[in-house]
């Protein structure tokens, strides 16, 4: 008889093999096991912007300024600024001694490179430099931004956590064309990216770097204040999957895993040797993009349609289980609890499913059983599951629904192919961002209406009203634009949003220091 992996973890606890970890354990003092969501797939944080390629870019590089856990942005990199010319003109100024993992020194210039790589890639970015008239840099220590109007997001725009995050690199890396990768991982973060260890699949490895030079004063809050290295050494370990990986950590032979999966949680409850948290109470946001250039979803009728068979409840209960306290539904196109949440046209999603209208619904739309390849990254705790509920409820639709399933990595190389399904393309792929990437709409890239990102949306209106916002002033005029944003969002799909969850995090009970927000390897130490 086959165990499910509840019963296979209750029955060694009962055993003693994981509540016995001066057998097991042999991790140094000086060394941090970390086991990540999944496979780091690319080391270029401009070029991919997953979860666990951001999470390696904040050991490897720095940033200008640091967000704390209240979203507030205080300095990093930078001294401090001066803001003159009626809010025109902004000298940053960086710390002095700041310096790059190959020994040389941080100059301006290669933070202007850095700063116009990444804005080529985001959204916040690409709104500074419209707004931006000459970006220099006058001497080693002054970036000098002369705007064409005053633009009082820049330091939020160059500090922000989401995705992808302003990460400074050396001027000869951040020359590198932003849609391919540079050619090797040198930051001046508080670690360096031992790439000759890494095991594709298996393993990478960070060592601290001895000349990082923390911020003074302050307290450690996320990515702002004194970054402090505990650990000389953090090994991030690529496990099979997630049961294997809470195993571990019970075991003592991993010391943190980034994503503890929900219907496990009863098993380590109540143990001395680990614990568990949920970092980000923002959680996670989740959509299933689909691809505007190529039929089906072409048509926006054909988008409206299937609206209607979206139950995200089913989503959610996929990734999170039945426990309420770790999902919500519904979502909308913005982050629910936060200033710009909106409830406009949510009732779409309220209520039982009626699979025989939209089945009649996209007919008249004009769907004719045109093939829809949906991409599911079979290798994630929680794509996987979403993947799995997107074909169930398209095929309950009457989709005709080609279900292809890849690794983490091969979805992010194929999604970016703009040619039809048969040739390499796509026409639907689930994810999940975090709850910081949806604040707003000056960060949230995926519902930009300027065809930049996977699914290539072209909205004329959404981009307008995106604008209106940056240039209100108000808290409720913007909120009333976000509603807006929502209504037209609804109209013209863009993607679908399918839910939001609350993920653990599980750890040994003899570290301490880890920080709300997204695992960061900085203050954290063992006991």
């Amino acid at each position: 008889m086959m165990l499910n992996r509840r019963q296979f973890l209750a029955g060694t606890a009962a055993t003693g093999l994981v509540t016995r970890p001066a057998l097991v354990r042999a991790a140094s003092a000086t060394t941090l096991k970390f086991i990540p969501v999944i496979d780091l797939a690319f080391t270029d944080p401009i070029y991919a912007t997953a979860q666990v390629s951001r999470t390696h870019g904040f050991m490897v590089f720095d940033t200008l300024y640091g967000m704390n856990t209240r979203l507030e942005i205080s300095p990093q990199m930078v001294e401090g600024h001066t803001v003159e010319n009626d809010g025109k003109l902004w000298n940053l100024t960086l710390r002095d001694g700041l310096a790059w993992h190959d020994g040389e020194k941080v100059t301006a210039r290669d933070c202007v490179a850095s700063i116009k790589r990444w804005a080529k890639r985001d959204a916040a970015g690409d709104a500074l430099m419209q707004a931006t008239d000459e970006l220099s840099a006058p001497d080693d220590r002054t970036i000098r931004f002369r705007l064409k109007a005053p633009f009082p997001y820049l330091p939020y725009a160059l500090g922000k956590v989401s995705a992808p995050v302003c990460f400074m690199m050396p001027e000869r890396l951040a020359n590198t064309d932003p849609f391919k990768l540079i050619p090797e991982v040198i930051g001046s973060g508080p670690f360096r990216y031992k790439a000759d260890e890494r095991v594709p699949g298996a393993r990478n490895v960070y060592e601290r770097f001895a000349g990082y030079k923390p911020r003074e004063g302050g307290t450690p809050d996320w990515t702002s204040g004194p970054k402090i290295v505990n650990f000389d050494r953090v090994e991030w370990t690529t496990m099979p999957d997630a049961a294997t990986g809470t195993s571990a950590v019970q075991a003592g032979e991993q010391d943190w895993q980034e994503a503890m999966p929900h219907d496990l949680l009863p098993i380590v409850a109540g143990s001395k040797s680990v614990r568990t948290a949920v970092l980000d109470p923002l959680g996670f946001t989740c959509q299933m993009r689909v691809n505007h250039l190529q039929p089906p979803f072409d048509n926006p009728a054909i988008r409206r349609a299937l609206l209607g068979a979206i139950d995200q409840e089913a989503f959610m209960i996929a990734v999170a289980g039945d426990d309420p306290a770790f999902r919500h539904s519904p979502l909308g196109y913005f982050t629910p609890g936060t200033p710009m949440g909106s409830e406009a046209g949510l009732d779409v999603f309220r209520g039982p499913r009626d699979y025989d209208k939209v089945k009649r619904d996209l007919k008249t739309a004009g769907y004719a059983g045109e093939k829809v390849v949906l991409l599911v990254p079979a290798d994630s705790l929680a794509q996987k599951p979403l993947g799995d509920i997107a074909a169930d409820v398209m095929k309950q639709a009457g989709m005709n629904v080609e279900y292809t399933a890849l690794d983490f990595g091969s979805v992010l190389k194929r999604r970016v192919n703009k040619g039809p399904a048969d040739q390499g393309g796509w026409n639907a792929f689930v994810g999940n961002w975090q709850g910081m990437d949806w604040l707003n709409p000056l960060v949230h890239s995926t519902l930009r209406g300027d065809g930049a990102f996977p699914g290539w949306v072209s909205s004329p209106k959404i981009e307008a009203l995106r604008t209106r916002w940056l240039s209100t002033g108000d808290d409720a005029g913007q909120k009333r634009i976000c509603d807006e944003i929502q209504k037209t969002a609804f109209d013209e799909v863009p993607y679908y949003p399918i839910g939001q969850y609350k993920q653990p995090t599980l750890f040994r009970t003899d570290l301490s220091g880890i920080m709300n927000g997204t695992a960061v390897f900085w203050n954290v130490k063992r006991s």
